[in-house]
């Protein structure tokens, strides 16, 4: 009995048919059951019998064991292809039942055979941990690998990412690297092993973002809940905004840069983008990560703003315009004396913050507090970082677009 076989499996009365799967351990049998899903039965007291030899392409399917069939040729551009983990590079743990991350770069192009002849590939791993355990390390890490590549002569870099935290990630990339080619990140929604997933598509969409005409840090996931095209979103301005759902990720204050056409592969940008090679190739990877970030709630405690004493920097998410109750600006203003950056975001969605408007954000001006317009929380948490660490004027710097992260103007979209 060999991976690709159809089997028939009895357990406890219990019948599963379907094509046999590699497994990790010796313990459990993995079938992929004609509807699509993956299960994990005990071989414990299992009966096996096998229906028919040598079924299913082991190797298309992402077997660890067999060959990637990606092709080179000196016509096709070179992407590099990073991976740090999440749930486009993730497999099911048959112990525990849960999605972990276990594929590097080279298990991707294995599991995406429709990668094929799109491009030349270099897979490059410079993590393998799922979105919730990304650090300000690792952002450091990956800016340098993807200067590396590029450096190497890659006409384009995917970063395979998991989406809970791909848009800090795409902040940090942003700030930290001048690029001459595109840097796409993506990822899935849901993982491989079920009939929904959304990781070929986002894949290939992705690959054909960064083989396109610009130099931009873009996020590329489904645009809509049906495999029609993905969606590419400025790196600082994308936000999950749904938990589960395919197309999770959206522009705020703004329509997407452009698309993918799944079909066609076709790129279109409805927006202005930087041009390819328009930038020198650079970086500056240095993060100062004494940096809090801080939702204000009607009651809270001033006391509250205490584990910032001594911080370098502090990014505020207001109410409205950009307001916190009156009972913390003295304590803004002990922190911005004392050396600590207190930026204002503000938690509605859309629009800008303005602290001329109301005596409280006059008051909080008068504290020393700088106005991030309408720049989001997370993405002005990750810049006051980069800025910290790498500029004279940090609150100038907060003022002003380094990566499209300020919008000139907030107005009605479409």
């Amino acid at each position: 009995m060999n991976a690709g076989d159809r089997v028939r499996v009895d357990r406890t009365g219990t019948t599963y048919e379907g094509v046999l799967l590699p497994s990790t351990t010796n313990e459990e049998l993995v079938v992929k059951l004609d509807g699509g899903y993956n299960v994990g039965i005990d071989r414990a007291d299992a009966s096996v019998e096998i229906v028919d030899r040598d079924t299913y392409d082991i190797a298309a399917a992402g077997d660890a064991e067999g060959d990637s069939e990606i092709t080179f040729d000196d016509d096709l551009p070179t992407i590099a292809l990073i991976s740090t983990g999440g749930t486009i590079a993730s497999t099911v743990d048959y112990r525990t039942g849960a999605v972990t991350a276990q594929f590097d770069a080279e298990d991707v192009l294995r599991a995406v055979p429709e990668l094929a002849g799109r491009a030349n590939y270099r897979g490059r791993v410079v993590a393998n941990i799922l979105s919730e355990n990304m650090t300000p390390t690792v952002w450091t890490d990956l800016a340098e690998a993807v200067h590396d590549e590029i450096d190497r002569g890659a006409d384009g870099v995917v970063v395979m990412h998991g989406t809970d935290t791909m848009q800090y990630t795409a902040a940090a990339l942003s700030f930290m690297l001048d690029s001459p080619v595109p840097i796409v990140l993506t990822g899935s929604q849901r993982s491989a092993d079920r009939p929904s997933s959304d990781n070929v598509m986002n894949a290939v969409c992705a690959v054909e973002a960064a083989k396109a005409d610009h130099s931009d840090v873009l996020v590329c996931m489904h645009e809509t809940e049906s495999d029609d095209a993905c969606a590419l979103h400025r790196g600082t301005r994308v936000r999950k905004n749904h938990t589960s759902r395919r197309n999770a990720f959206e522009t705020v204050g703004a329509n997407p840069l452009g698309r993918v056409e799944w079909e066609t592969g076709e790129v279109a940008f409805g927006r202005e983008v930087s041009d390819r090679g328009d930038a020198d190739l650079g970086i500056h990877p240095d993060l100062d990560t004494d940096v809090e970030l801080l939702k204000f709630v009607p009651g809270t405690d001033p006391a509250r703003l205490d584990f910032a004493d001594g911080a370098s920097g502090i990014v505020l998410e207001g109410t409205g315009l950009g307001h916190v109750n009156t009972e913390w600006i003295d304590r803004i203003d002990e922190l911005t004396d004392a050396g600590t950056t207190v930026v204002m975001t503000s938690q509605c969605i859309e629009g800008r913050v303005c602290d001329r408007v109301y005596d409280t954000g006059r008051d909080l001006l008068d504290a020393g507090v700088v106005e991030a317009g309408d720049t989001l929380p997370e993405t002005a948490y990750v810049k006051l970082m980069w800025a910290i660490a790498n500029t004279e004027s940090v609150a100038e710097t907060m003022r002003r677009s380094i990566a499209g992260e300020l919008q000139e103007r907030s107005v009605p979209w479409t």
